[in-house]
């Protein structure tokens, strides 16, 4: 078997160069601007499907956390649903059950609830 390989590889290794120096074919001159378009296309592609909806949601939570203030009932990254008690710089406290309430960071609230969600629940 390794002999019927040995003139297989050799006439392979034999072509290898021939392609590497031979002519290009004629109007690929255009070849520079066809990848200028292609990589151009592949950026806006980037753009409208990953970084623009991904700034916009964090401009959403950015408002989101803003604008939390007593009394609002929020749910946390981890799941946890309750209302707020008090808020500080960076942290918020939430009452989950009477007389439970613990400390979570403003950026841990993923979203903020309707009135009254925690007492259908």
């Amino acid at each position: 078997m390794k002999n019927l390989l040995a003139p297989v590889l050799t006439v392979l290794i034999g072509l290898l160069p021939a392609a590497a120096w031979a002519e290009p074919a004629p109007g690929a001159g255009q070849s520079g601007l066809v990848q200028l378009l292609f990589f151009g296309g592949f950026i806006l592609i980037f753009y409208f499907l990953m970084w623009r909806p991904q700034s916009k949601r964090a401009k959403e939570h950015k408002e989101l956390i803003g604008g939390l203030s007593k009394g609002d009932e929020v749910i946390t990254n981890g799941g946890i649903a309750g209302r707020i008690v008090r808020v500080k710089d960076d942290f918020i406290v939430i009452e989950v059950s009477d007389n439970v309430e613990i400390k979570v960071q403003k950026v841990a609230v993923a979203a903020a609830l309707p009135k009254g969600t925690l007492k259908e629940v």
